[in-house]
């Protein structure tokens, strides 16, 4: 069983290089860079870091994501974002679950921060719920599944991951490893606990209630005072 590891990116300059260099140690696995057109040195050193690194046709993460998938050449597709770090045993943990059944999965969440309330937030992920769908404990996924469903849509501007694990999740086994992807608190910093959960809280209502996609990203952004 071949895995394909997939890293969408946009000016990730500060993570990538170190994302991979820990990946390429932990697995002889493909790992392919899917940017979104970055105007720093994300392409560069991702390439020197010994990864093929690609300009997608269309910026966005689903888009790129979906670009990067029709790179692969693997069995399983784990897609891992730039500030994420899998345990070192993801490659045996993902062939286990594979040959157990399970087409698709991910880690529980561990941040890199001591705060009490990021701990609890952690904590939850444990659950099978919507809200604990996001990419950041990094996914994977069967390319027989994968192409099966369609991929992401790329239309979505926001929750590409919650609307796809929605969709593939149907009939299938998900597994919910009991270790953790080690998540960057970055979107924590300059802004309080309350405000990010504020802002996820409305984006997932919106969502649920059948807004657009511009409404839901326009809000999300204006909650979190993103440029």
């Amino acid at each position: 069983m071949k895995i394909s590891i997939i890293i969408p990116t946009y000016n990730e300059a500060q993570t990538v290089a170190e994302l991979i260099t820990y990946l390429k140690k932990n697995s002889d696995t493909e790992i392919i860079v899917s940017d979104g057109g970055s105007i720093d040195d994300t392409i560069e050193l991702a390439k020197n870091a010994g990864a093929t690194a690609v300009i997608s046709p269309n910026k966005g993460r689903a888009a790129q994501m979906n670009y990067g998938a029709s790179l692969a050449t693997g069995d399983v597709l784990y897609f891992v974002h730039a500030d994420s770090f899998p345990p070192t045993s993801f490659v045996k943990d993902i062939t286990n679950a594979v040959d157990q059944g399970y087409y698709l999965g991910r880690y529980q969440t561990k941040f890199n921060s001591t705060n009490f309330l990021l701990k609890l937030n952690a904590w939850f992920t444990k659950f099978d719920w919507f809200m604990c769908m996001g990419g950041d404990q990094t996914l994977f996924v069967t390319k027989n599944l994968f192409d099966k469903v369609g991929g992401y849509k790329e239309e979505m501007l926001i929750m590409e991951e919650y609307e796809f694990c929605v969709r593939a999740k149907k009939n299938e086994h998900y597994k919910i490893f009991n270790n953790t992807t080690l998540v960057s608190a970055r979107k924590y910093e300059g802004r309080s606990w309350w405000q990010v959960q504020r802002a996820n809280y409305i984006a997932i209502k919106l969502y649920k209630k059948g807004a657009t996609q511009k409404e839901i990203a326009d809000k999300y952004k204006q909650l979190l005072s993103i440029k």
